[in-house]
């Protein structure tokens, strides 16, 4: 609303800046989830990565960009929210949040470690689920306008992503687990499959992002007709001021 209310009067510089901003949180981000050995830490700095494609969608300003800053943002609300809640689950099993502790899970919760990556591949861009979706318009939108810099980066970033959703598989849930996760295992497993309330959030969330996948087309048209009532603000300024048309 700031942007296409407020700033309408200096598209170039303002957004050039803003490109160079979302760039710089896509890498920054990125490379600091590479880097963690925490599960939650690198879920974190994920989301100042995924923030940076949402900045390109509205730097790049246009109908096709800010309806797919809309999906993506969409999408992101789903994915990080059950890899959180993914995570959560994990350390239950694991007593643990850091990677070099945790292992096993797919063995012990083969369930788990399918709910696991339906988030994790979408975060990651990978095709049918969501993520993909919304890179892809986001990285049509750049191609359009010429954006080849920050349409690189933002394949670059991807890579990345899956880069770092395959340490999280493999540390947490393909290794062997350590002595300590075994103990912690043996305890915990067997009461935690019956608690439905830990189950139900992730596997509502895996199927949104499974839909949204699906459904995209349906979804951009709709997030399309949000762009364009946010580039042509008149009739909500109508609307908040009570202005009869």
């Amino acid at each position: 609303r700031t942007f296409t209310m407020l700033f309408t009067h200096d598209t170039g510089y303002t957004h050039t800046v803003l490109l160079v901003l979302a760039g710089l949180t896509m890498v920054t981000g990125v490379l600091g989830a590479v880097s963690q050995q925490d599960f939650r830490r690198v879920l974190s700095f994920h989301i100042v990565s995924q923030i940076g494609y949402m900045l390109m969608g509205l730097a790049l300003f246009s109908p096709l960009a800010i309806a797919a800053a809309i999906y993506f943002l969409a999408h992101n609300i789903a994915a990080k929210s059950n890899l959180f809640l993914v995570g959560g689950l994990a350390a239950r099993f694991t007593a643990s949040f850091e990677l070099r502790n945790m292992g096993g899970l797919y063995q012990r919760q083969p369930l788990l470690a399918a709910l696991f990556l339906i988030p994790a591949l979408s975060l990651a861009g990978v095709p049918p689920l969501s993520g993909f979706f919304g890179k892809l318009f986001l990285v049509q939108a750049g191609l359009e306008l010429e954006q080849y810099p920050i349409v690189a980066v933002s394949l670059g970033v991807g890579l990345f992503t899956l880069y770092s959703m395959s340490k999280l598989w493999m540390e947490a849930f393909w290794k062997p687990a350590p002595a300590e996760a075994q103990a912690a295992l043996a305890q915990l497993a067997p009461a935690e499959p019956g608690r439905l309330t830990l189950w139900l959030p992730i596997a509502a969330l895996a199927a949104v992002t499974v839909a949204m996948g699906l459904a995209a087309g349906p979804l951009l048209g709709l997030a399309e007709r949000a762009a364009r009532q946010m580039l042509e603000p008149s009739a909500y300024i109508a609307a908040v001021l009570e202005i009869k048309q």
